[in-house]
Order: C-alpha cells, then sequence, then structure tokens
C-alpha cells in the first residue's frame, strides 16, 4: 500500500506542474458545483445541483446548468437516479438553452481499502435551435483510504467517457485528480484538476480546470 500511496501523490503532484504550464496548450477554466441532499428515507433522496464555468483564462463566465434529480438505494453497491437538467451555455456571445434529462445507474464496492464507484448515464438532449441527440457517459471513480488533518482530506482520481449516440462516438474525455474534506457531518467539499479532451471537426482540444465543490445535506 505504500508504494500505491506513493504512486498516487506523485500523480498528483504531475496534476498540479500540468496546471501550471499547460495555460499555452488550452484554455484555463474555473468550475464551481454545489450539490443539495435532503434524505426523504432510507432509501430515497432528493438531490439538487448547480454548476458555474468560466473559460478563456477564467475571464469569461461561459456555462451554467440547474439539476434536479430523486435517487433510489436499492442496496449499498447500487443506485439508481432520474434527473431534470437544465443547460444555459454561451455561444456567439448569447446563452442557449439545453433540456436534458438523464437517468444514472451506479456501481459501487470497496477492495483493499479503496472506494469504487461507477456510473453509467443516459441523457437525452433537447435542443430549441437543433437536432435533438442522445448520450452515453460512464464515469469511474477511486476514493483512497487515506485521510488527512483535521478537515480529513482523501485524495481520487476519476476518469469519465462520453459517447454520442448519434453517430459522434466518443468525443470527450474527463480526467480527475482531487482532494475531498468535509468541513462538517453535514458540509462537504472537493477541490481538483480536470484535464478535459474535446473533439469537435475531427480535431481533439484540450481545457485545463481548476474546480471546486461544497455540498449540504440536510
Amino acid at each position: 500500500m505504500s508504494k500505491l500511496k506513493l504512486a498516487i501523490l506523485s500523480l498528483g503532484f504531475t496534476a498540479i506542474i500540468s496546471l501550471a504550464w499547460a495555460f499555452d496548450d488550452g484554455d484555463f477554466q474555473v468550475w464551481h458545483t454545489e450539490n443539495q441532499e435532503k434524505k426523504i428515507n432510507d432509501k430515497l433522496k432528493v438531490t439538487t445541483e448547480e454548476e458555474f464555468r468560466f473559460g478563456d483564462d477564467a475571464s469569461d463566465f461561459y456555462y451554467q446548468h440547474y439539476d434536479l434529480g430523486f435517487v433510489f438505494a436499492a442496496n449499498k453497491n447500487f443506485d439508481f437516479g432520474v434527473n431534470y437538467r437544465q443547460v444555459l451555455a454561451k455561444e456567439n456571445g448569447h446563452f442557449r438553452e439545453e433540456n436534458r434529462p438523464h437517468i444514472n445507474a451506479t456501481l459501487k464496492w470497496d477492495s483493499w481499502g479503496i472506494s469504487f464507484d461507477d456510473r453509467n448515464r443516459l441523457e437525452y438532449r433537447h435542443f430549441y435551435w437543433k437536432e435533438d441527440s442522445w448520450r452515453y457517459r460512464n464515469k469511474f471513480t477511486m476514493k483512497f483510504p487515506w485521510k488527512f488533518t483535521k478537515l480529513e482530506f482523501q485524495p481520487y482520481l476519476a476518469d469519465e467517457v462520453f459517447f454520442g449516440l448519434n453517430g459522434e462516438g466518443l468525443d470527450r474525455n474527463r480526467f480527475y485528480s482531487g482532494l475531498g474534506f468535509s468541513f462538517t457531518q453535514d458540509i462537504k467539499a472537493e477541490i481538483y484538476y480536470l484535464l478535459q479532451s474535446s473533439k469537435s471537426s475531427g480535431i481533439w482540444t484540450d481545457a485545463n480546470v481548476l474546480g471546486t465543490k461544497l455540498k449540504l445535506v440536510f
């Protein structure tokens, strides 16, 4: 386990170095997400989420979304969720709306002290200004068992792939390296580095993202 710990810390250091020098290779962005979660009973909870993104070296507010969903915990290893998301993304100086209902099936398990999370998402993307489409997303997360300081900083890695189901195929990948921590039992947070690679017209481009998350549990 000590060798694994050293490898993860080295990877995190590499991510920080990448964030420092990669701005010339791709846009630097800042993303902030806020989550709220209310438990209805032992099996069901309601969730809301808001996210705001700044691009062009974090100078341009270009994206926001608002999400409402219900999550059913079948057991400790499987969750199923139904959500609706409204997306407002800037194009040609104006925000355009996307309505995005999605369903999520998440497998969870522990091995070697590491917590694994495999989320599968199917999205229907409804636009007023272009053809609607379907997309599949898979996000695989590893949370490591080490916790540091009174805030219990806990490292994690994640990777998410995006598949357009209307002929686009694999057109986006997100790699995360971050730390989760807790202010209190009901207030949790994350800070992370994200490398996003996106394909448009057959060309891949990268964005380097400094992200933060705040989660409130009621």
